[in-house]
């Protein structure tokens, strides 16, 4: 198996930073490899999935349960062959296809999944929008706006680190879990009538949609790129027992998270068919009716608060996998790292902004059928995550003795051919109809080339792969080659720290420091790791990027060192600020060097705004540096 080099640093957001391996129970090392997947299992029950399996529950009772059940096991397949990338090659799925496609190719597949995930967002935004206004009578104007407020709690969740997340996330899965459990006790299924949806069938057209949208609610691209960074999350042995033990375990938690998700689906599909269809109400379509006909039908005010409840539960959890999945798509596929606050109100206002335009225009009748064609549209990226997916875990020359089976890797092929053939078939047909309608030439020409341009980018993403195995790998880092010094020895202070960030502006930054620092000084060495990993772990993470950037600074150090000066390391973790102030603190120093960008307004609010607040926290002078 191949070993990555060491500056070619993965973008993954959480990488080995919750250890594993001090465990002998069998039973603790399945307890700390558990989490990854309960992240990822959130967005097989957002909203989007409520509305197409209250449309294929009441439109055509248990047939479409089948589609549901061949849904959750590919994505088992899909979500373990995912996990797997990310633990044996350190790699997120954006990281890999950046590794593999062209740079033109790569933007593309950036803009796609860019699209999946505000898809998602917009899922999210609705549901949580129809949920406050079944509880509390709101208008769903009000519903959609209130949804912008949870950019801050996820900021105060991030705060609080990434196990309380995980626990908050648990918690709405259980409150989903528990409301749709006492709705099935309240609907009496008769099981007989259940089991029989478990053949398959499609009975026309308009069942074929809502299946391909159940696919695409279940199956979503985003969560691809997510679970193969989230299983970095485990410090595992960094050999080929380690590595398949932990594949093992991953496959157990993900199991046990994609099944639960599957009862909460089939819970709802099935509540809809036995509530709805079978009582002649098979024109259900919008989450409204369904809250209305559930007090009606069962006489109970129980069943439809606790659907309102579950809803706004579901639409919270998924927003919050949503965003740590844009986070590494964007650092992936374009290395651009901004602050997680702004990434999330970017993410939102992408939701925000169409939800409230067609609930302007076309009035609230319409956000439902806004969530189906959200779930259709995430079904339509799937191939282009799916397909690279498949090639990179079935590398021999990059995973080793740890590449897939040859008969999981028909499995996975199967599995990409059905979801590829759905969606073509989709799409050909929709496209085939608007054709043939009165529309303007231009526009029918429009569609032909994007479907043209579809077609073409699917054969890239087939043939790519097997042509980049012939190529030397691309490097993909956030900061390049180890570099040497060109420093100058200019004496003045005793203790003097520097802030460092690994560019070409190091050398200029520690010249000024060896020209203020008197003979026998030290130079203390300050790096802060900005990976989302050290944000929500601080010092215990060990990610890639934490691994770098320690050998970066022993480089220096070692170097220094060489010349006749006494240098120390202080790597630090979680906000540049409040780690360079800590550092600088801890050491005594009785100087600081930092660099300055010059950013002017927008780059300050993208970036952050470092400099100001560290000599405004500090006592002792700070030198800044124009580079």
């Amino acid at each position: 198996m191949t070993q990555q080099p060491h500056n070619d640093l993965s973008l993954s957001d959480v990488h080995n930073t919750v250890d594993t391996t001090r465990h002998t129970s069998f039973w603790k090392r399945i307890f700390s490899f558990l989490g990854p997947a309960y992240l990822v299992s959130v967005g097989y029950m957002d909203p989007g999935n409520w509305a197409t399996d209250l449309q294929g529950g009441s439109q055509f009772g248990y047939a479409l349960l089948w589609v549901l059940l061949m849904s959750n096991i590919m994505a088992l397949l899909l979500q373990s062959l995912s996990a797997r990338l990310g633990i044996v090659r350190g790699r997120d799925l954006a990281q890999a296809n950046r590794e593999t496609f062209p740079p033109a190719v790569n933007f593309i597949l950036y803009l796609l999944a860019e699209v999946a995930i505000a898809a998602t967002d917009l899922a999210e935004v609705l549901g949580m929008a129809i949920g406050i206004h079944l509880l509390t009578g709101l208008p769903l104007m009000a519903g959609v706006a209130i949804t912008i407020l949870d950019t801050f709690l996820l900021l105060w969740l991030q705060k609080l680190g990434m196990r309380k997340m995980e626990l908050f996330i648990i918690g709405l899965i259980s409150i989903i879990s528990i409301s749709f459990l006492i709705e099935m006790i309240l609907v009496k299924p008769v099981m007989s009538e259940v089991v029989s949806g478990l053949v398959p069938s499609i009975p026309n057209e308009t069942a074929l949609y809502i299946a391909i949208g159940i696919i695409g609610a279940t199956v979503m691209p985003h969560n691809l790129y997510l679970h193969s960074a989230l299983v970095q999350t485990r410090k595992i042995r960094n050999d080929y027992a380690g590595k398949k033990k932990a594949i093992r375990m991953n496959v157990i938690d993900s199991a046990i998270a994609l099944n639960l998700a599957f009862f909460v689906n089939a819970a709802i599909l099935v509540l809809a068919a036995a509530a709805f269809h079978k009582t002649g109400q098979t024109d259900v379509a919008r989450i409204e009716d369904a809250h209305r006909l559930l007090d009606n039908l069962l006489g109970s005010k129980l069943a439809p608060t606790l659907f309102a409840i579950a809803l706004i539960a579901a639409g919270q959890s998924s927003t919050i996998t949503g965003t740590l999945a844009g986070q590494i798509v964007m650092e992936g596929y374009l290395q651009l790292r901004i602050n997680p606050w702004l990434r999330r109100l970017l993410t939102r206002l992408l939701a925000v902004v169409p939800a409230l335009l067609v609930i302007y225009y076309f009035g609230d009748g319409e956000v439902d059928a806004m969530l189906v064609l959200s779930q259709v549209i995430l079904s339509l990226q799937l191939g282009f995550a799916v397909i690279p997916l498949i090639h990179f875990v079935s590398d021999k020359e990059k995973m080793g003795d740890l590449r897939i089976k040859p008969y999981v890797a028909i499995a996975a092929w199967l599995v990409a051919a059905v979801l590829v053939y759905l969606n073509l078939r989709m799409v050909l047909t929709e496209a085939f109809q608007f054709l043939q309608g009165n529309n303007a030439w231009w526009i029918k020409a429009l569609i032909v080339v994007g479907i043209l341009l579809l077609l073409v980018l699917l054969l890239v993403v087939i043939v790519q792969p097997l042509l980049a195995k012939k190529q030397r790998q691309k490097q993909v880092a956030i900061h390049s080659s180890l570099r040497n010094l060109q420093a100058q020895h200019l004496p003045a202070y005793q203790r003097v720290a520097i802030a460092l960030e690994f560019s070409q502006h190091d050398s200029q930054l520690l010249s000024h420091a060896m020209a203020q620092a008197s003979p026998g000084a030290t130079l203390i060495l300050i790096h802060i790791v900005e990976s989302v990993t050290a944000k929500f772990y601080g010092t215990a993470s060990e990610d890639l990027e934490s691994q770098q950037d320690a050998n970066q600074l022993a480089q220096y150090v070692a170097e220094l060192q060489s010349r006749g000066y006494q240098a120390i390391a202080c790597l630090g973790h979680q906000s540049r600020h409040t780690g360079i102030v800590e550092l600088t603190r801890r050491e005594k120093a009785d100087l600081l060097i930092m660099g300055a960008h010059r950013h002017r307004a927008v780059a300050d609010l993208i970036y952050g705004d470092t400099i100001n607040k560290v000599r405004h926290d500090l006592a002792i002078p700070v030198l800044v540096v124009n580079v």
